[in-house]
């Protein structure tokens, strides 16, 4: 039976070379959603020295934008949007001490490289199931740029919430090593 880690926010750094690609993960702790219109505005705080809304060292980031709650939870449907649209964004987030990010799909050679540059992960999580990855996530609190609805940013608690190591430290590629080994032309 393959071995399914259990690891906290708070000790990514911690771990993060131990982390490799294909790995399942079971995350718990906080994370902050943000996307495109969020790490717009998140970079823009940087750029003019303002504070920001959380602090990024050691922090992880979810590219999601849940829908409202219904009676009794926490959160709505909170599936993963794709990371590339944050590239743009990421390495520099990275380089101010991102611990990791969660989304889909892959990344940019630049990303990438922050990763490995930082002794950072990027997980991937399951797409089309929002609604599941929902029932791990036991807090829900909007800390910034509410008037962006569902792309604002909110500080989630998640537990178990289940990952896989797509990015890795040492320089490990799901994407490429899954072409490289799938599709030999």
């Amino acid at each position: 039976m393959e071995s399914i880690k259990k690891i906290r926010t708070d000790e990514i750094k911690k771990y993060a070379g131990d982390l490799k690609v294909g790995e399942k993960v079971l995350l718990s702790g906080y994370v902050y959603t943000s996307r495109d219109a969020a790490h717009k505005r998140i970079k823009s705080l940087i750029d003019s020295g303002e504070k920001l809304p959380f602090d990024l060292e050691g922090a992880v980031i979810y590219y999601a934008g849940p829908t409202p709650a219904k009676d009794g939870q926490p959160i709505g449907s909170c599936g993963p949007t794709t990371s590339g649209r944050m590239d743009k964004f990421a390495p520099e987030f990275l380089d101010l001490g991102l611990a990791a990010m969660i989304g889909k799909g892959e990344r940019s050679k630049e990303v990438c490289d922050a990763v490995v540059r930082n002794g950072a992960v990027y997980f991937c999580a399951i797409g089309g199931a929002g609604a599941l990855a929902a029932k791990c996530i036991k807090s829900c609190e909007v800390i910034a740029f509410e008037d962006l609805g569902c792309e604002s940013v909110k500080r989630l608690y998640i537990e178990d919430f289940p990952l896989i190591v797509a990015n890795d430290c040492n320089g490990g590629d799901i994407f490429l090593e899954g072409r490289n080994k799938y599709c030999k032309l």
